[in-house]
């Protein structure tokens, strides 16, 4: 185990050349650097932000779903049937002309009576609009909140106004209660989600989001061990500047405040554009690739490090394709809300996302 932990640990993985873990392990008084256990923190907090999300969803977002007429409604259940129950779980959801005339005479129902069976099992599993609007509203406030303390801190901060101070005496810098909370409580945040995503409302990008919520967990844990939370910390900022905005539109779309909902969808899209595609390469990835190799000069965990942030600009640009397409089905059919991927893109959206850093 020992062994392990050395070859894990290694320094000239890790760290900068000429700078070892005893460095780092006894600053000064008052003087604080990350450490790896420090993270383990984020893990029971992940389970009270599950905790309060479920409490949010109850008792705060249930009753505003009820003030907007979105009621949790009763689903008409399919009759309970052994064989047709194995054949939705086990083969198909939706089957063929061929799977339809073999179950009908195997039950001696009509053809239609096994289509209406699988429609109704179908309909069964899919979540509720009052489900889906308590869910956008907990991401809405977390995203909100989140991104206000980040913005205000950073706005205190050097390295928001030139991110060279990112690397100036870089590794040894300063682990700040600010930006300890900050980071904490973003990568219990994505944790939570992670958890989360196997009970919640299950999307097409579902391997796509849970890769997302990965990466950033990933990145987020990365950077703090290496201290670069302070170049994590812009593109947590960078990503969380408009996740809210995406969850804002699904809740006008689902409470069918039709123009709000599609004045929010714009709002978001051009500031995801912004944020994704203009200000994370040019502000973000410049900083990390180019001015980090000037300053500090490149390691093997720093080349790790800007190659995960690659892949998740990979990830910006796929998402921005989805934004697009829904933009130009909402266009060609006068109507935002009618476009119904917008029930299905997901942020990242944060960094990774969340991100989320996505």
């Amino acid at each position: 185990m020992a062994a392990l932990s050395a070859w894990f640990w290694n320094e000239r993985f890790w760290l900068p050349h000429n700078v070892t873990w005893a460095d780092l392990a006894d600053p000064a008084p008052g003087v604080e650097y990350p450490k790896a256990g420090h993270l383990f923190t984020a893990l029971p907090l992940a389970l009270v932000i599950f905790t309060v999300r479920m409490l949010f969803e109850r008792f705060i977002a249930a009753p505003c779903a009820r003030s907007l007429l979105i009621h949790p409604g009763v689903r008409r259940r399919a009759q309970p049937n052994v064989v047709l129950e194995k054949v939705f779980t086990s083969i198909t959801k939706n089957p063929d002309f061929r799977h339809l005339g073999g179950l009908s005479k195997q039950l001696d129902w009509e053809v239609r009576q096994v289509q209406r069976w699988f429609r109704h099992r179908r309909n069964q599993d899919k979540p509720s609009t009052h489900t889906k609007f308590c869910e956008s509203m907990w991401r809405f406030t977390f995203y909100l909140c989140i991104f206000t303390y980040g913005f205000q801190f950073l706005w205190q901060s050097p390295w928001m106004w030139d991110t060279k101070h990112c690397w100036y005496g870089y590794p040894y810098q300063v682990m700040t209660p600010g930006l300890y909370h900050y980071y904490v409580m973003e990568l219990a945040f994505y944790w939570s989600l992670m958890f989360s995503q196997f009970t919640d409302i299950q999307r097409k990008d579902f391997l796509i989001m849970f890769i997302h919520h990965l990466a950033t967990v990933g990145l987020i844990s990365f950077s703090y061990v290496n201290n670069m939370a302070r170049v994590g910390s812009l593109v947590l900022c960078v990503h969380d500047s408009s996740d809210f905005l995406l969850e804002a539109a699904k809740l006008a779309n689902y409470a069918k405040y039709q123009h709000l909902c599609d004045s929010l969808f714009i709002v978001f899209g051009v500031a995801f554009f912004i944020t994704r595609l203009v200000i994370f390469p040019i502000w973000v990835l410049n900083s990390t690739m180019f001015e980090s190799w000037a300053i500090v000069g490149p390691f093997p965990s720093w080349w790790l490090f800007n190659l995960l942030l690659l892949v998740l600009q990979v990830l910006h640009i796929y998402w921005s394709y989805l934004i697009a397409r829904i933009a130009m089905k909402a266009m060609s059919r006068g109507k935002v809300g009618q476009a119904s991927p917008l029930n299905h893109v997901t942020p990242t959206l944060k960094w990774l996302q969340k991100p989320p850093f996505l």
